[in-house]
């Protein structure tokens, strides 16, 4: 099951999209036999817009959340690979936490194939994630290699 958020993300359904494939991401990551498809299914009927352990969960946009999480786990390692060069030599991107690494491939997807959102957007969109399962100087850690990272893939 994936790392749950700190506290409730508002936000509209593409908000709530970004949120659970980031989610999603993390769990295969952590799946012994991943397996995209059946988690993003998973996603769609249980969990995005339901009611889990009392916390309502936003109706999430379910092309947008589709699209990321096959997108950022299909691909993960040129993501990976656009990522590394925007981390510091002390903390390559095997010694980030899982969610960061999920929040990282999120990001470069949706910067590399999405032309349709501003880059602003999906900075922010990211940051407001990251804020979701951290404090501030993390969110400032996203902030800084998404920028980097959209300098590099737009």
């Amino acid at each position: 099951m994936a790392r749950q958020p700190q506290k409730n993300k508002t936000g509209g359904p593409r908000s709530a999209a970004r949120l659970a494939a980031v989610q999603a991401l993390y769990q295969l990551e952590m799946s012994d036999e991943p397996k995209p498809k059946v988690v993003i299914q998973e996603y769609i009927r249980h969990r995005l817009g339901a009611e889990i352990e009392g916390d309502q969960y936003v109706d999430a946009d379910q092309d947008l959340f589709a699209d990321i999480a096959e997108g950022g786990w299909g691909r993960r390692e040129e993501w990976d690979a656009a990522i590394s060069p925007c981390l510091s030599s002390d903390w390559p991107l095997e010694r980030l936490e899982n969610i960061i690494r999920a929040i990282f491939r999120a990001g470069a997807y949706e910067l590399a194939v999405r032309p349709d959102v501003p880059t602003a957007v999906i900075i922010n969109e990211y940051v407001d994630v990251a804020h979701a399962f951290y404090e501030k100087s993390e969110a400032a850690f996203v902030n800084g290699v998404l920028d980097k990272l959209a300098k590099s893939l737009r």
